[in-house]
């Protein structure tokens, strides 16, 4: 029985060991199969892989240009509308800039904010003030294309009507201007005034804040036009401040901030000082604009009419300046006649002192 058994098992041993041969080679059949299938060789030359969608995007580099707006008069401050590139060279802190773009624009939207002084010293000139802005706004104003903003100030400034290319709306706006003292007390007495923009009660009774009116006007209205379009304030004021928060330079780096050029019509009263010229020079020179003093209504409506010839006579530059540094500080611009003819004529021109650098995306 002992025999018996251990032939027995010899014979399970053997056919074990067979089962385990077939099964190894079945396997390595299949394998080699498996990878015949799947090897690309197998059945034509190797294929590139398809890369990713975002890898076929192409590059796109953001170039930041600087956009300067000038004018051209000469001696007899006729403006000059035919000015050519080479006629004259840009300068970024004393660098020579590579112009990009040189062109004129003689069409190019409007966004105007009307800044009117209502306090005290303007009341006697107010009534021709808005007179002379109504045939303005009804000259320039193209409803498809421009729109108008009209604001007042005294202590505070009030939106009398938001940017709009209604010229209906527009004069009934400045229609409802006129002298209101501003809300605040007055031997103990509270004085109700117009509601301010700002939200805020306003001040002290017959103060005027000058530079909050610029620079509330840029911040909370022109601001908000689009990329490409002129922006322009039209100041009308005697040019005092008394009462402002903001400084005349506050308003300025405002203005140039967001590319506002302001001009300044210097109405005043006499018995109130007169007009501060210096202030109205120096605020509209720095922003590419001009200031007019007028002495009369027609002369108030020939400021008005070079305003809106100016606005359509313009040239543009843009470069991409050399500085390339992401800082904020404020460059300065500087624009020449190079054409020895012109230099003769002693051509002036009227643009921007410079600009801040837009803080760069990140």
């Amino acid at each position: 029985m002992l025999k018996v058994s251990s032939f027995r098992t010899k014979i399970l041993l053997i056919a074990i060991l067979a089962m385990v041969s077939l099964f190894g080679a079945l396997d390595g059949i299949y394998k080699s199969r498996s990878e015949a299938v799947s090897s690309p060789s197998a059945f034509g030359p190797k294929q590139t892989p398809t890369p990713p969608a975002d890898e076929e995007e192409p590059i796109r580099i953001d170039v930041e240009l600087v956009s300067v707006f000038f004018t051209a008069q000469d001696e007899k401050r006729r403006l000059l509308t035919n000015l050519r590139q080479e006629d004259i060279k840009i300068f970024e802190d004393g660098i020579e800039q590579e112009i990009f773009t040189f062109s004129r624009q003689t069409d190019l939207p409007l966004s105007i904010a009307i800044v009117i002084d209502t306090s005290l010293s303007q009341s006697r000139t107010l009534p021709a003030e808005k007179e002379a802005a109504k045939s303005f706004v009804e000259a320039v104003v193209r409803p498809e294309k421009d729109e108008v903003a009209i604001l007042s100030f005294t202590g505070e400034t009030t939106l009398e009507q938001d940017l709009t290319g209604s010229v209906a709306r527009i004069r009934r706006a400045i229609d409802r201007i006129e002298f209101v003292p501003p809300s605040g007390t007055l031997n103990g007495i509270m004085i109700p005034g117009t509601p301010p923009i700002s939200g805020r009660n306003q001040r002290l009774a017959g103060s005027t804040a000058l530079w909050d009116a610029v620079w509330v006007t840029t911040d909370e209205i022109l601001k908000r036009s689009p990329e490409k379009v002129r922006r322009t304030i039209i100041l009308l004021t005697d040019g005092y401040d008394t009462s402002s928060r903001k400084k005349m330079q506050d308003a300025i780096q405002m203005a140039l901030r967001h590319e506002v050029t302001i001009y300044t019509i210097g109405i005043g009263d006499d018995f109130y000082g007169g007009v501060n010229k210096s202030a109205l020079r120096e605020i509209s020179e720095s922003t590419g604009g001009k200031a007019y003093f007028p002495k009369n209504e027609n002369e108030l409506r020939r400021a008005f009419a070079d305003i809106q010839e100016e606005m359509r006579s313009q040239y543009l530059i843009a470069y991409q300046p050399k500085n390339q540094k992401a800082d904020n500080s404020f460059r300065r611009i500087e624009i020449k006649i190079v054409n020895p003819e012109l230099v003769k004529q002693k051509i002036k021109l009227t643009y921007k002192q410079g600009y801040f650098p837009k803080p760069k995306e990140k």
